[in-house]
């Protein structure tokens, strides 16, 4: 799936693309009906909510569940970001996460390559994430909020929250976010909110500022986010269990377009069972790893 000239610069200069329905019913339904089991599944890889047994996040199922292994191999949701690059990807994090009605907390405000940069030693934010509603997303469920332009400002600064919610943070601050929010048109445009059916698909750059709001309503938000790095921009260090921050840099090669709707091999990994090695940790960067080995 190859980006317009038009898409090209809309990105430079929003951050972000959104293109509601972009994969079918059909195609969505597979992907829909694994997200309960996964979620059932007592592993550290499903970070629950803080103050309830609901998911807040499943962590790289695209290694042992078939739909989201074929959804990773993807080209609508891959090509579009080497388009970008200009350079093969490989899958940095892979994460569904579930906005559960009446349940669903909130994402403080953030940009991901914070994260990957302060946690994974990530050099460039040659890395962004793709995302897929699995379910109708309106202004009542939670939908994610984006500040047009931010990712202009490159990477700024951050805090790291470990009590708001069950899962760690990067987050800014909210002096920085009223002057991000002016300077992106404040009332007018500063803050955006893609929405629209089941299927929709928004890739964003992992500098672009986002949030996203408590779900309370009575209906469920899931969204797929594959995150994808250049294969050149791969992480140094594995201070973060393997299931959060992967470790095989090794490019994704693309299935073919209707690879939702047929069963193509695919390779899982951790079929039976997450090894050992993914929980193993280390703070420092990689190149001591190797040294001490």
């Amino acid at each position: 799936m190859k980006l317009t000239p038009e898409q090209l610069q809309q990105f430079d200069r929003d951050g972000y693309l959104f293109f509601p329905g972009l994969f079918t019913p059909q195609e969505t339904r597979t992907l829909n009906e694994a997200v309960p089991a996964l979620y059932a599944r007592r592993e550290a890889f499903n970070v629950r909510e803080k103050n309830s047994d609901a998911v807040r996040t499943n962590f790289a199922a695209h290694l042992y569940s078939e739909p989201f292994a074929r959804l990773a191999r993807h080209p609508r949701m891959v090509e579009p970001v080497m388009d970008l690059f200009q350079e093969q990807v490989y899958m940095h994090q892979f994460k569904i996460n579930g906005k559960m009605a009446f349940e669903g907390d909130v994402w403080q405000w953030h940009q991901d390559y914070g994260t990957w940069l302060n946690d994974d030693l990530m050099p460039t934010e040659r890395a962004m994430n793709v995302a897929i509603f699995l379910d109708d997303v309106n202004e009542y469920n939670g939908p994610l909020m984006f500040i047009p332009g931010s990712h202009k400002k490159g990477v700024v600064d951050a805090k790291h929250d470990l009590t708001t919610t069950s899962y760690p943070l990067w987050t800014v601050d909210d002096a920085l976010i009223a002057q991000l929010v002016e300077r992106a048109g404040g009332k007018n445009g500063g803050i955006v909110s893609p929405k629209g059916p089941a299927g929709s698909m928004i890739v964003f750059h992992s500098c672009l500022v986002h949030a996203s709001s408590s779900n309370l309503s009575p209906w469920n938000r899931v969204s797929v986010y594959l995150s994808l790095c250049a294969v050149s921009n791969h992480i140094r260090r594995f201070k973060r269990p393997e299931f959060i921050a992967h470790r095989d840099f090794t490019p994704i090669e693309c299935l073919p377009d209707d690879c939702l709707l047929k069963p193509y091999p695919v390779d899982l990994p951790w079929k039976n069972g997450m090894p050992a090695s993914a929980l193993v940790t280390s703070p420092g960067p990689i190149d001591q790893m190797k040294k001490a080995a």
